[in-house]
């Protein structure tokens, strides 16, 4: 699918390199196949040496050559790049956008053609090839440019097929989640050092408790509520355990904070979209 197309990242960071990594890795294209462009020297000198890709300064050169292109970089970066390169854009390219909070509309309103566009909503988790990411079409997009952008991301970690609209919900649950997952093993470790285990040993067996409880979700298939009934014993340390997390409200808080991520997201998109929409 992906082994004769040009493939470029305009934007070189560490979600480029993610991408870079993984699909060389998963042996899903072939390095010289990949072109990427930074405003960085010695960023895009590092990923040539290291991953033998095609490096270039120019925007406007990867978006001439690539079949796909991908731009990874920050929101408030885009409308000058995409006026940068929209000369070169049509409907013979696959363009991917991993900005976060932009919606596919704005940047058909900034490029202001037909284009095949995919949004796609990955987290920091790919930096480990453990990403978990959302992939949007565009109206213009078909089957064909859904896998595509699917076999991109599936290199980083696991990716769905969502409607754009669900976006915002995504950003909230996924794109965020990562953060709160942090604290939750960043408090247990306490915990564990509060009842008297050394930092290292509580760290390490709450980072691995994290790990395994979602290796288990994963390949048992199981609801996590089943799995959770399967070591609550009658009368035992878990079930007291649960207990306290009930009686501290954490479904609550943790169904708040998908929930604000999520309105934020709106917002910010809002926003963005608003700007997108002012004379350039």
């Amino acid at each position: 699918m992906l082994k004769n197309k040009i493939i470029g990242l305009i934007g070189s960071g560490n979600m480029g390199e993610a991408i870079v990594g993984g699909l060389i890795a998963a042996k899903a294209t072939d390095p010289k196949n990949i072109i990427c462009a930074d405003i960085r020297a010695k960023r895009l000198q590092f990923l040539k040496e290291t991953y033998g890709v095609k490096i270039s300064s120019k925007n406007t050169e990867v978006a001439k050559t690539a079949e796909v292109l991908i731009y990874a970089i920050k929101p408030q970066m885009v409308a000058s790049v995409l006026m940068e390169t929209a000369d070169f854009i049509d409907m013979s390219k696959l363009v991917i956008s991993v900005a976060a909070g932009l919606p596919l509309a704005a940047i058909e309103k900034m490029l202001d053609k037909e284009t095949r566009l995919i949004r796609v909503m990955p987290n920091i988790a790919a930096l480990v090839k453990e990403a978990a990411s959302a992939v949007a079409a565009g109206k213009n997009a078909d089957t064909a440019d859904t896998d595509i952008a699917m076999t991109i991301f599936s290199s980083i970690g696991k990716t769905v097929l969502v409607k754009e609209t669900a976006m915002d919900a995504v950003t909230g649950l996924s794109g965020s989640g990562p953060a709160y997952i942090f604290i939750v093993v960043d408090a247990l470790a306490d915990a564990g050092v509060k009842m008297g285990l050394s930092r290292e040993e509580a760290s390490f067996l709450a980072t691995q408790t994290v790990l395994g409880a979602a290796r288990l979700i994963i390949d048992s298939g199981e609801h996590p509520g089943q799995l959770k009934d399967k070591v609550s014993s009658p009368g035992g340390t878990t079930i007291a355990g649960i207990h306290a997390l009930e009686n501290g409200g954490i479904r609550n808080t943790l169904i708040n904070a998908v929930e604000a991520a999520t309105k934020r997201s709106q917002e910010l998109g809002q926003m963005t979209a608003a700007h997108f929409s002012e004379p350039q």
